[in-house]
């Protein structure tokens, strides 16, 4: 590995390390140590959605138009572990959320400028991105990993040291960035753009074809499922400690390392992509990531840290197809079906559905709902029909896929298969 590969490989690692070493643990920070609610806590789980909407865009204005990339990338870095600092001293749920929230404002913008950093590099190396970047970006996930096995070994899943970990990292990328190649703007001497340009916002037009418009809802709707498991996961396994049967399980001391195996389900995952789509098609593949998350739930409701412990294993086994076969598949749908002139402001519409809107939706009602309908007065769970809960909602949306969602599986982009195309910005 060069030095250049080496530089980008120790971004992707602390890039997702700084959120591995909170984003499965602090379910159980927020139940087991502090016992706050759970409609609170479905909120804190949302600022990632929130964030998400407004914030790489407005980041991506400013690397593009005033600010060397790696330095806006260091800076945001660093007032995000500033404020994983302060974690620690809050004592009110309605603060944590608020505080959550301006740290997530910090953090999100970071993973698209990490990619655009990492290209803008490679390519000054005359380096090829499309075979270079993804063995640099599977150390973002090992990143994850480590993680989460570091706050485990550590004890520190039900602690705020968490927090202090995420901080240190984030401050130590943050400082690295600096010493990294310099990633000028690029666009600073263009014609100005108006905001609905800059944003990305014309991408909407292509809402008007009706397909699109019913892949976009699905986008949402099953968005809402994907942070389901990462947020009440860990928490979920914890609550085993109650009963002496399963108390001084390893999966019950160590939550966060069993739900690593999502992680490491992911990277193989990824690999099997190419198979399914030449295989099946993006329809079908998109089909199998949605019963695969009816199993993730399913088997999570049935599973248990002692003899049912192969369910729980088997269920973060599946969460890589679950997780991967849609966000991937659902990004080549998007770069098949749509003209090259707002190809990039669609898929940024796609990551808006699906980590924007869906996951304040998902979050949002999952936390109200599991306080409402499966918590009983002292505060425990009923996380049997929890789960069953969202693979009886993850099982209703494939359905309606399969019904509903109209698509012919071609390997073509749009402007080959189809000449007449979608809505262009122009034909908007």
């Amino acid at each position: 590995m060069n030095n250049t590969k080496l530089r980008l490989t120790i971004l992707s690692f602390l890039q997702f390390f700084i959120w591995g070493s909170w984003l499965i643990t602090i379910g159980a920070y927020w139940f087991q140590t502090k016992h706050w609610s759970g409609a609170q806590f479905g909120a804190i789980f949302s600022t990632m959605g929130i964030a998400s909407i407004f914030m790489p865009s407005l980041m991506g204005i400013v690397a593009d138009k005033y600010v060397n990339a790696e330095k806006l990338y260091g800076i945001l870095h660093i007032l995000g572990g500033l404020v994983l600092c302060a974690i620690p001293q809050v004592t009110a749920p309605g603060t944590f959320f608020w505080v959550i929230l301006l740290n997530m404002i910090f953090y999100m913008p970071t993973l698209a400028l990490s990619i655009a950093v990492s290209y803008s590099i490679l390519k000054r190396q005359g380096l090829d991105v499309v075979k270079d970047y993804p063995p640099i970006r599977v150390w973002g996930t090992i990143g994850f990993i480590v993680a989460m096995w570091t706050v485990s070994l550590l004890g520190f899943e039900k602690s705020a040291s968490q927090f202090y970990v995420a901080a240190g990292a984030a401050i130590l990328l943050g400082i690295y960035s600096f010493t990294l190649p310099a990633c000028p703007p690029q666009s600073a001497n263009t014609s100005s753009q108006n905001l609905a340009e800059i944003l990305g916002l014309k991408s909407f037009a292509i809402l008007r074809d009706r397909k699109m418009l019913t892949f976009f809802l699905f986008a949402l709707l099953l968005g809402a499922a994907l942070q389901l498991t990462n947020a009440y996961g860990d928490t979920f396994l914890h609550d085993f400690d109650q009963n002496p049967a399963y108390k001084d399980t390893f999966s019950v001391k160590h939550p966060a390392i069993i739900m690593s195996i999502s992680q490491i389900s992911e990277t193989l995952f990824i690999l099997a992509i190419p198979f399914f789509l030449r295989r099946f098609g993006i329809k079908q593949v998109m089909l199998f990531s949605m019963i695969a998350w009816v199993l993730r739930f399913g088997l999570f409701a049935y599973g248990n840290p002692g003899e049912g412990l192969w369910m729980i294993v088997l269920s973060c086994i599946v969460y890589g197809m679950a997780f991967d076969f849609f966000n991937i598949s659902g990004s080549l749908f998007v770069e098949t079906q749509t003209q090259p002139s707002i190809r990039a402001s669609a898929q940024g519409l796609f990551m808006m559905m699906t980590n924007g809107f869906g996951a304040v939706l998902g979050s949002s009602l999952s936390g109200l709902i599991i306080q409402q309908y499966f918590t009983d007065a002292a505060g425990n769970k009923d996380w049997h029909s929890i789960w069953l809960t969202f693979a009886g909602y993850s099982l209703a949306i494939a359905l309606l896929f399969v019904f509903i969602f109209k698509h012919k599986h071609t390997t073509q982009p749009v402007e080959e298969s189809h000449p007449e195309g979608l809505l262009s910005v122009e034909q908007a």
